[in-house]
């Protein structure tokens, strides 16, 4: 009777366990966030993401799980406006204590939000440090509503396959260990067939995009290809060198939906000119 009992209750115990588990793996992340430990960034690593994204007066910056808000308030200290979206309620209290503390509570803010269902349209700096899954799942929604050219700073953990324009590492004295800072600009999105009219010639360019990185082809109606070189897309920026026997063309725009307005460098042997750039996505 004895071992009977004490095998139910085994059996018993190890069942409330599993469905605790079971529990905690079907929660949204949201929820189970709370309880994972709150791991603030170093002070000099703040200073340095915010020196990665050049953030300057103009800007508004948005931090993604800001925690006691230092990252927003730093930015608010060089000038800049911003908020910090958090899902803890002591955290945001924590924080917008020490923007009133730091005297910045006017230029800054902090919400109570699902950073999976807040709007960042309005930022032209995002600061990060969260886990690598978060990150992954976050890219789609930056890439596709972010303005290109916003900046995107993470502090640890990269974006999957997306590559940073910048890695650096810093050694912070205050934790004791080597911080990774990865940067990102967002890119616009040129790729596609594109179409313009120059010297009585008209040009079709092809670009194969990833990210930042593009492929660039280029052919006139004559048929004739052009080596092309020095390609680089930075937010919404194209540059780019097309060359032909002892021609070169120097191409350099600005992206805007299906337009690109800026200028083209035409280098001869005999003969240097620049003329206005405007190509039309096909």
């Amino acid at each position: 009777m004895a071992t009977y009992l004490h095998q139910s209750i085994r059996s018993i115990t190890r069942n409330i366990c599993l469905a605790g588990i079971l529990l905690i793996y079907t929660l949204p992340l949201s929820a189970q966030d709370l309880d994972v430990p709150y791991v603030p960034t170093p002070n000099e690593v703040v200073e340095k993401m915010l020196d990665l994204a050049e953030v300057q007066s103009d800007d508004y910056v948005i931090d993604l799980g800001s925690g006691d808000g230092r990252i927003v308030i730093a930015a608010a200290k060089r000038g800049a406006s911003g908020h910090g979206i958090d899902l803890d309620p002591k955290r945001i209290a924590e924080a917008r204590k020490n923007a009133t503390m730091a005297e910045v509570d006017d230029k800054v803010m902090f919400k109570q939000q699902d950073i999976f269902e807040t709007d960042f349209r309005e930022a032209s700096v995002i600061t990060m440090y969260l886990l690598p899954s978060v990150n992954k799942k976050l890219r789609p929604r930056l890439l596709d509503e972010l303005r290109p050219g916003t900046r995107l700073v993470s502090h640890s953990f990269d974006m999957g396959d997306w590559e940073p324009d910048q890695e650096v590492t810093l050694s912070s004295e205050s934790s004791n260990r080597t911080h990774s800072i990865f940067y990102w600009v967002v890119p616009a999105k040129v790729d596609g067939s594109w179409q313009w009219s120059a010297e009585n010639t008209t040009f079709n360019m092809n670009i194969d995009q990833k990210y930042q990185e593009i492929i660039v082809s280029l052919k006139d109606e004559n048929g004739t290809s052009y080596d092309i070189q020095d390609k680089k897309l930075e937010g919404e920026r194209i540059t780019f060198q097309a060359l032909n026997g002892n021609e070169r063309f120097v191409y350099s725009g600005r992206i805007s939906g299906d337009n690109i307005e800026g200028t083209m460098q035409h280098h001869s042997t005999n003969d240097k000119t620049v003329s206005d750039w405007s190509a039309t996505r096909q």
